[in-house]
């Protein structure tokens, strides 16, 4: 996800959808562990987006 996607979202929307990237990454390393995945950048690719959300997160909370 681009961050000028993520900015344009509302905090309760990036709320929510920082839940479903997290159990996402849950649910893929359970996953992992099981039957090893063919691409893991994608554990990389999941963790900075989760990253990139909840800074955005921050300034917008920190504005208000």
């Amino acid at each position: 996800m681009k961050t000028s996607e993520v900015r344009e979202m509302s905090v309760a929307d990036l709320q929510d959808r920082i839940g479903v990237e997290a159990a996402k990454l849950d649910s893929m390393r359970i996953n992992h562990a099981i039957s090893p995945l063919e691409n893991t950048s994608e554990f990389k690719k999941v963790r900075r987006d989760i990253a990139r959300m909840k800074t955005i997160l921050d300034e917008k909370l920190k504005q208000n």
